[in-house]
């Protein structure tokens, strides 16, 4: 057995299997593509589901991939041992339809016996207690000992998940020794001891089980295979757990640098550092993935994984914001297989920048109210932490709950869970409560759907085709025929685009033979089924008839520069910011294109600048735009950009424009970049955090927008009575001057009076004790005019206490100053002013001898200037 590191052992596995004519695929994204099922992946076999149930035809029937993982279930045990991890690889080669047991056998016995040079006399198999044809391939072809095959149950070896395709395994063990034992002599592979480690599960999918307990053979059984790439390394490097792996261990010591702490030290500090180190991977490649920090979603793990690693650095003493200085150690242990992580590293180190800010300004005053609550509970007698409170710090503080419940149980307490998600279910449903629904066309007839064959799309190269109608749906129901009203057509062909890739449907108009006329009002499809939203004009129209459908050419017209713009936008941004811009949703129609992309900054005048030039240079050169279908790889090898959300089939088109721009996309383009005309930006903004998003128009749009302006410039001079537009800055800023000079004089008359009023008010001191109180409400006065006055009659009386209530259309500003004298006496203006504002419904404070305070009832006026008279008198 030899030392092998943990890139040289995922490039072994992958370069085996391709020699056994598997097809190497690239780690899929940690987010799902097409798979509402699942909030990340989390299984090698998860990215292949739908190959595996024939909805998609695969690449090739034998596959080879290094799939990295996220699993969170366990993330509160995350660094508490060092077992638990939520990022991981897993190894596996996959069949369908192709090979089955005796070549998945054979193969990963030769690969852990003659490339890994494991010891035979340490592996063991495992196989489902009724699988024969196993148990003869692993003795008698392979020839395994009998006495290291152990047969165990259905809850151990037979992998099934409610009903659907399902089967037997067999795992591969690695026996570490007594030492790692439980000591009994029967101590064999399914001991809940440590001595027996489980690697390899090779799942043979075989049967279809219908709910029932019936199984049925399946006609082309498949092969999915799993091995976790780190515990791997952990037998082949001779270590007890992921964190003690070559990659691993040298993210941990870049922590332990950080930290100034070493692991083994203390318990204590080790869970910090493993929580650290596990949580820094996943947050990298999350965000190399497209994946940002939120409160919902995938976005929220992203935002858990990275706050609990930000409060584990402040445990071990960091100080200030620290996980963006461990993004390049992960990239560079990664760098082999993950290049795109180094190629990212300034984006992910600038979306890791920012969340960790956020949550330093937030985690020091959540932990303060935190442990005044829990101290509160303690104080009680209680030991559960009150919803209302937990849903306090979360909703108004923006504490994670997770946190909140993490250290509750470091104090030995917990956290009303019930009546926390109580509350959040009653926000929810608040929320829910204040939009409004609007929907034109019921999604009930879109279950009838399924039984239409696709639907051939001939928009690509024509805006009208005849038809033969396929079916006719109104009110969820399939009918024969109809004459009037709205309702959903599906025909056996059309050049209308159903809506999709954040394309919008097509619209215009059909007819048949014997005259109907309708309206097609939108387009969509499911499943390859395109359906057309309808309103009847005149006439009667049954199933089977020929109509003739014919797109609104110019409305498409429109969609498409659109459409184009969008993927010279997408390559213009690359160019300008960098690679790290990735598109996060798009939005295209007749009138505008909107691009949403992962960047951590809002963009300067200057680059919209440079990003709309570099757009319209290339609409100006007049670029080919070609469309070409070839398969996924062919496609990604050219450096085809994907679409957003979009799950990909064998066959994928590819759309280039000149050697600028190239997207796997299924939409409806220009066929020169020239017809684009003009794009032009119309607005940059934030969408989410790291997520920005930039609006835009072309064509006759740009021609209307350039047509509103003139006619907004022609008012505005008109407004201002300027002779020619050409003058409008000129006579703006003549105006602009003309405002000042008039503000100054107006501002110079309202000090005059102001200055006569407060004059006034000097000879309203009274006595109060050992000291002079100058108490009075003045109106129309600006706060600046009444410090000032303040200031002067404590330079000129060192006894005084002013205090002015100055009230401006309704809102109160208090001032209060103190002389030296007074203030020897025991008068404080902080002190004095708070009581005042505290009567008026405000608050404020100050130094002793000056202090402001605001107020929201200037009627308290008098009952304030009571309360100041009994204090200073006290």
């Amino acid at each position: 057995m030899k030392w092998m590191g943990v890139n040289e052992l995922r490039e072994s596995y992958l370069s085996f299997f391709e020699s056994k004519g598997h097809l190497r695929h690239k780690s899929f994204p940690l987010v799902p593509q097409g798979d509402k099922s699942l909030l990340l992946i989390n299984a090698g076999m998860a990215p292949l589901k739908k190959y595996f149930t024939g909805e998609l035809e695969p690449p090739r029937r034998r596959m080879t991939t290094c799939q990295k993982c996220i699993r969170t279930p366990d993330i509160d045990r995350v660094g508490i041992t060092a077992r638990h991890g939520t990022f991981f690889e897993m190894l596996g080669n996959f069949s369908f339809g192709d090979y089955f047991k005796t070549e998945a056998l054979t193969w990963a016995w030769e690969y852990c016996t003659k490339v890994l040079e494991l010891p035979v006399d340490k592996l063991w198999a495992t196989i489902y207690e009724q699988d024969d044809e196993a148990y003869e391939i692993w003795t008698k072809t392979i020839g395994v000992d009998p006495a290291h095959i152990v047969r165990l149950g259905k809850e151990d070896n037979f992998w099934e998940h409610g009903s659907g395709p399902c089967g037997p395994c067999s795992e591969i063990y690695f026996d570490r020794g007594p030492a790692f034992g439980c000591g009994k002599p029967d101590c064999k592979p399914g001991c809940d001891c440590d001595r027996y480690m489980e690697f390899w599960n090779c799942v043979f999918t075989q049967f279809d089980n219908d709910g029932h307990g019936n199984y049925s053979r399946l006609a082309k059984p498949n092969i999915d295979t799993g091995m976790g790439l780190e515990r791997l390394a952990c037998i082949m490097q001779g270590v007890n757990n992921l964190f003690e792996v070559d990659t691993v261990r040298n993210i941990m010591a870049a922590v332990s640098e950080k930290a100034k702490v070493r692991y083994g030290d203390g318990e204590k500090s080790d869970v910090s550092l493993r929580v650290i180190t596990d949580h820094i991977r996943s947050t990298v490649f999350l965000i190399c993935d497209g994946v940002v920090p939120s409160n919902e979603g995938r976005g929220y793990v992203l935002r858990r994984l990275m706050r609990r690693a930000a409060r584990h650095g402040r445990m071990l003493g960091v100080k200030g914001t620290f996980l963006q200085d461990l993004v390049d150690v992960v990239a560079r242990e990664n760098r082999t297989e993950y290049p795109e992580l180094t190629e990212k590293a300034d984006y992910i180190k600038k979306i890791v920048k920012i969340e960790e800010d956020r949550f330093a300004a937030t985690i020091d005053a959540g932990l303060s109210i935190l442990r005044a609550m829990i101290e509160k509970e303690k104080a009680a007698g209680g030991k559960t932490v009150d919803d209302a409170d937990v849903f306090k710090l979360y909703d108004t503080y923006g504490f994670p709950v997770d946190l909140t419940r993490e250290i509750a149980a470091e104090e030995g307490m917990t956290i009303d869970e019930q009546g926390f998600s109580a509350l959040m279910n009653e926000q929810k449903q608040r929320a829910r409560a204040a939009r409004t629904a609007v929907s034109g066309w019921s999604d009930a007839s879109k279950s009838l759907l399924s039984g239409f064959d696709k639907t051939v799309f001939t928009g690509y190269t024509e805006n009208e085709s005849t038809a033969k109608i396929l079916g006719v749906i109104d009110d969820g129901m399939l009918l024969d025929e109809i004459t009037e009203g709205e309702f959903t057509l599906i025909t056996d062909r059309t050049p209308f685009y159903g809506e999709g890739g954040g394309q919008v449907g097509d619209s215009g108009e059909g007819t048949s033979e014997n005259g109907c006329s309708f309206r097609i009002v939108d387009t969509k499809k499911t499943d390859g089924v395109y359906y057309h939203l309808c309103e009847m004009d005149s006439g009667l129209l049954n199933v089977g008839d020929a109509v003739t459908l014919k797109v609104d050419a110019d409305r498409r017209d429109a969609i498409r520069r659109n459409h184009s713009a969008c993927h010279l936008l997408q390559a213009a941004l690359r160019k300008v910011l960098g690679v790290h811009v990735e598109q996060a949703g798009s939005y295209v129609d007749e009138r505008r294109v909107r691009f949403d992309f992962s960047h951590y900054a809002a963009l300067t005048s200057e680059e919209l600048a440079k990003v709309e030039q570099l757009v319209n240079e290339h609409i100006l050169d007049g670029e080919c735009v070609s469309t070409v279908e070839t398969d996924i790889e062919t496609a990604r090898k050219e450096g085809a950009m994907a679409l957003f959300g979009e799950k990909y089939g064998k066959v994928v088109r590819m759309v280039k424009m000149g050697d600028f721009s190239t997207e796997l996309c299924g939409g409806t383009h220009v066929s020169n970049t020239g017809r684009i005309g003009l794009f032009k930006i119309i607005a940059e903004s934030s969408v989410a955090a790291g997520v920005r998003r930039i609006e835009g128009t072309t064509g006759y749009g740009v021609l209307q927008m350039i047509g509103e302006r003139d006619a907004l410039i022609a008012e505005t001079a008109r407004e201002l009575k300027a002779p020619n537009p050409h003058d409008i800055a000129k006579k703006a800023s003549q105006v602009e001057n003309e405002l000042k000079a008039e503000k100054a004089r107006t501002e110079a008359l309202e000090a005059k009076i102001a200055g006569e009023k407060l004059a006034a008010l000097k000879d309203k001191k009274e006595r109060v004790g050992a000291v002079s109180l100058l108490a009075a409400k003045v109106e129309g006065m600006a706060p600046d005019a009444a410090r000032n006055f303040c200031d002067d009659v404590r330079a000129e009386d060192p006894d005084c206490v002013v205090l002015l209530g100055v009230v401006n259309d309704g809102r109160l500003n208090l001032v209060c100053a103190v002389g030296k004298n007074a203030q020897a006496a025991g008068c404080n203006a902080g002190n004095l002013v708070r009581t005042a504002a505290g009567i008026c419904g405000g608050g404020g404070g100050g130094r002793p001898d000056f202090a402001m305070a605001g107020g929201k009832l200037p009627e308290k006026l008098p009952e304030a200037f009571n309360a100041v008279k009994e204090q200073i008198n006290k």
